[in-house]
Parts: C-alpha cells; sequence; structure tokens
C-alpha cells in the first residue's frame, strides 16, 4: 500500500500545472497560426488593411480577431470564400457558424478561437472593432510576398 506524500503531491500538482501551461501555449500557438493563415488568405484576395488582433487576454469569445476590408460585395464574398477554403485545406476546419454573407457588407466567421470580419469600408469605419478592441495585442502580419 502507497502512503500518502506530501512531497510527491505538491510535485505532481507542479508538474500537471505546468502541463496546463504548455498546454495552452500549443492551442494559443496554433490559434496564431490559424488566424494568420485567414489573414494571408484574405490578403491572397486582394482585402485591404489586414488586422490581427490577439483578444485572448481581454475577452472570452476567441483568442484572435482578424479583421478585413473587402471592397465590393462580391470581393467581401470572395475573400470569405478563400479563407474557409484554405483554413479547411491546412488546417481541416469549418466555421461554426457564418453570418452576413446573403448581404456582404458584413462576414463573420467563428472557428471559435478565431474569429474573422470581413466588412465593407462604411461598416468597418461604422463598427470600428480596432478602436472597440484597442486594448487588445496588436499581430504582426506581413504577406506571403513580403507585402
Amino acid at each position: 500500500m502507497t502512503e500518502y506524500s506530501p512531497v510527491n503531491s505538491q510535485s505532481q500538482s507542479r508538474s500537471t500545472a505546468a502541463s496546463a501551461v504548455k498546454s495552452a501555449q500549443a492551442e494559443s500557438d496554433i490559434s496564431k497560426e490559424l488566424a494568420l493563415t485567414a489573414a494571408q488568405a484574405a490578403s491572397d484576395r486582394k482585402a485591404g488593411d489586414i488586422v490581427v488582433l490577439r483578444v485572448a487576454d481581454v475577452s472570452y469569445m476567441a483568442d484572435y480577431f482578424v479583421i478585413a476590408t473587402g471592397y465590393s460585395h462580391v470581393q467581401v464574398r470572395a475573400i470569405a470564400q478563400a479563407i474557409v477554403d484554405q483554413i479547411e485545406q491546412e488546417w481541416q476546419r469549418q466555421p461554426l457558424r457564418t453570418e452576413g454573407k446573403v448581404d456582404a457588407t458584413w462576414v463573420l466567421q467563428d472557428y471559435g478561437d478565431v474569429i474573422v470580419h470581413v466588412m465593407m469600408p462604411k461598416e468597418r469605419e461604422f463598427y470600428n472593432l480596432e478602436a472597440f478592441w484597442g486594448h487588445a495585442e496588436r499581430v504582426e502580419f506581413t504577406t506571403a510576398d513580403g507585402a
């Protein structure tokens, strides 16, 4: 029979806590890569003013927001579809929910840990998500072609 040892128990607790921190870090890295994949797909469809925000520290909704501008209804739909296609290809994931494709003035794609907003300029200016989430960390994003 094994006796209870407070030393072993504390050691196991620290080990479990360290594993949880490493696991959370790995999930965050995956979320970041998913967000950057979405941003790159938007860039490939000539989206404007692409912003990636790390909102994990300021919101329970998601780890990252990707915000991009499309300059016509057709382009907003094309950007949104390119993001779905690229994430499906690279990550084998589909959005949990998609809203706004019919009107195509603001398409929202919810991947759980990443939320993508593709907006027309008027909606982007009016809702000003970057200012609303201004206390979130901005993630550097450069396109695959270096732009």
